[in-house]
């Protein structure tokens, strides 16, 4: 070997060893690796979200049953109103019947004492005529009856007196037996009627009391029922923000994850083109440069501007603002309605200004022309169906079954969602709940 062939000897491998140096020198280039959670810490974390969702679940259920309370001590509060209703007007058909009653006891009585009266005339009349015949015995009466007459008026007077008892003695006796029963039973009648309508006066303001007392009685089950409800739906909607927390925590940790499996996989390729170029250097072949690792990912971004993120973006600058059952419109907020004296009264939504679910929709799709009725069953089928896996933000959610809709949602995307919740609440974004959803979100866009 000669001089020549040793000196290209020391050129190649120096050549070599800097090719390898500079390839080592890539490979350090990779980041010290990221935090790796535990398959434990995360599934510790996933339990957890296992545990929240469940107690979501069943508060959900409590929740619902709680409702389905209101609902029916509600129409008991309706059913006893009716009833306070009819004793009522009872009440005042008796107390009407009891005022007839003594305005007929009261003519009665007069037409007693004119009975009386007559009673007391027919007497007298039979009295002065006995008296005559007693003194002047049955034959001469009458002619004595005459002879005595003081002038010629009181002479006629008995005459004709004379003339009467004389043809219908015992008719005139008659009349008075007559009035007197007629008179006893004026008097009894009246006293009948009066009793008869003091007791159905009284039985009717029994029954009016009887009947306010349970209307009373209702009307706290309701409220007592409606503030179980509440606390129900604060300790639901604490849960919910609790299993939010631990869904937030499981995604920090699987992202935690997934950024330390990156970092490997980067590493590996560096190392696998560290190796190379070392090869490439060993065998003294010229390389054009190292490895670089392949290209990150290219982030997919988000359709800025598009309909959907308008519709979402309507909706979310709601937040917060309070519910009103009946409330929204295409331009906004409005006041609530009454509900006949149901939940959103014992709230006060009437006097509210704010969205209800439907409302907050109206609202929502108004901003891109599109014009939804005020009723989540309309709203349901007045779109697109597309199934729980494809939804997508701006999608409708709803809660209940196909005859019965009760409730609306918007998804906006991160398993989350914007509702108008309940009387008390306000526009709120919770996690999506799967409990009564109906199979299929409603796509309007």
């Amino acid at each position: 070997m000669n001089r020549a062939t040793v000196l290209r000897g020391l050129v190649a491998s120096g050549l070599a060893l800097v090719l390898a140096l500079s390839t080592v020198g890539m490979g350090l280039a990779v980041p010290p690796p990221p935090g790796n959670p535990s398959d434990s810490d995360i599934s510790a974390g996933q339990s957890q979200v296992k545990d929240k969702a469940a107690q979501v679940g069943d508060l959900t259920n409590q929740l619902a049953a709680a409702d389905a309370r209101l609902t029916q001590l509600q129409s008991q509060v309706e059913q006893k109103m009716e009833e306070v209703n009819k004793a009522l007007v009872d009440l005042q058909a008796a107390q009407e019947a009891a005022r007839k009653a003594q305005d007929a006891a009261s003519a009665a009585k007069v037409e007693a004492t004119a009975a009386g009266d007559a009673v007391d005339l027919a007497r007298h009349q039979l009295d002065e005529f006995a008296a005559a015949s007693l003194q002047q015995g049955s034959a001469v009466g009458s002619v004595s009856a005459l002879i005595d007459a003081n002038d010629p008026k009181d002479l006629i007077d008995r005459a004709q007196l004379l003339s009467d008892i004389s043809r219908s003695q015992l008719r005139a006796m008659d009349v008075m037996q007559r009035a007197n029963v007629d008179k006893a039973n004026k008097e009894s009648a009246s006293r009948k009627a009066l009793d008869l309508a003091k007791q159905k006066q009284d039985e009717a303001a029994i029954a009016k009391k009887r009947v306010d007392s349970a209307m009373a009685a209702a009307v706290a089950a309701r409220q007592s029922q409606a503030e179980q409800t509440k606390q129900l739906q604060s300790a639901k909607t604490e849960v919910e923000n609790q299993l939010a927390a631990a869904q937030d925590k499981v995604s920090d940790l699987q992202a935690q994850r997934q950024r330390y499996q990156d970092w490997q996989e980067q590493k590996r390729r560096e190392d696998e083109a560290a190796a190379q170029a070392a090869a490439q250097a060993a065998a003294a072949r010229p390389s054009g440069g190292g490895g670089g690792g392949a290209p990150a990912p290219r982030p997919v971004a988000a359709p800025s501007g598009s309909r959907a993120n308008i519709v979402v973006q309507r909706a979310m600058a709601q937040l917060g603002i309070t519910y009103a059952w009946g409330g929204g419109t295409p331009s906004g907020p409005s006041r609530g309605i009454s509900d006949g004296g149901g939940d959103a009264d014992y709230f006060g939504d009437y006097n509210r200004i704010g969205f209800d679910c439907s409302g907050l929709m109206v609202y929502a799709f108004a901003g891109v022309g599109i014009y939804l009725p005020h009723y989540s069953g309309y709203q349901y089928y007045a779109g697109q169906h597309v199934p729980l896996s494809q939804m997508a933000p701006g999608d409708m959610l709803f809660y209940g079954n196909p005859s019965n809709i009760h409730h609306v949602t918007m998804y906006v995307g991160g398993g989350q969602m914007i509702e108008a919740p309940y009387s008390g609440g306000v526009v709120r974004v919770v996690p999506v709940r799967w409990g009564e959803i109906m199979p299929y979100a409603t796509r309007m866009l």
